[in-house]
């Protein structure tokens, strides 16, 4: 009920800005100019490996510190804008407030982002992160799937949405540092019907890279399954200190 009155509101009012709610003009869409403006999409220089970008721009691209010292089973990890301001507020707003015509936004956005870094038949399988079936429950819907089925509709990759399993609850990460996430989401994934992994390139997609902790975990899983490549792709990646 609450959706279709969602969808209603939508063809009776003036359409909204997806972050701060202001009326749009005639033309405009999605966002308004000013916080499109406050938006900051990630752009080189940044790590070759986990994506995040750099400070400097008189750098050249190279492996972060973090990369240096930590393994990763990713192959490549990349985010299409810095989780902050408006494109931090649209993204929960869709998550926690279930402002379901976001999808379409965040799907556009990073299809647009997969351009710039991939090609679409250096990839085989689409596998979105997985949530544990409670919160799953509690959420109604798994905010990495809904971007899986949007990248797959707009660039013609299979997904699948059960492969990769979340077979153990984890305690929420939000206040954990990285050394916490690793050890907290250790052993939660696990692979139903390996011989679907054996051999392809899998780009595994989430709406947030913050450590890396649990795509790495789920990289880890599914090239221990016989996947030959696995990559990342998220919406934002939350950065410290900038």
């Amino acid at each position: 009920m609450r959706f279709h009155a969602e969808r209603l509101l939508q063809f009776l009012l003036p359409p909204q800005c997806y972050c701060c709610d202001k009326f749009l003009e005639e033309g405009q869409k999605g966002i308004c100019p000013d916080c499109l403006s406050k938006i900051r999409w990630i752009e080189a220089p940044l790590c070759t490996l986990c994506g995040v970008p750099f400070l400097s721009r008189e750098t050249k691209d190279h492996f972060c510190g973090a990369c240096l010292t930590q393994k990763k089973y990713f192959t490549m990890a990349r985010a299409v804008g810095y989780y902050e301001g408006p494109f931090r507020e649209a993204i929960h707003r869709w998550k926690y407030e279930e402002k379901s015509y976001l999808t379409s936004f965040f799907g556009e956005k990073l299809t647009e982002g997969f351009h710039r870094y991939w090609q679409s038949g250096s990839l085989d399988l689409l596998i979105p992160v997985p949530l544990y079936s409670k919160r799953l429950r509690e959420r109604g819907f798994n905010q990495a799937l809904l971007l899986v089925q949007e990248l797959s509709r707009r660039t013609r990759i299979p997904y699948s949405k059960r492969l990769l399993r979340k077979g153990i609850p984890t305690i929420p990460q939000v206040n954990l540092n990285g050394k916490e996430r690793e050890r907290g989401v250790r052993g939660s994934f696990h692979i139903q019907r390996e011989e679907e992994i054996k051999g392809k390139s899998i780009l595994l997609v989430d709406d947030v890279y913050t450590t890396g902790a649990t795509v790495n975990e789920c990289s880890k899983v599914l090239l221990k399954a016989g996947a030959e490549r696995v990559d990342v792709l998220t919406l934002a990646h939350a950065i410290k200190n900038l």
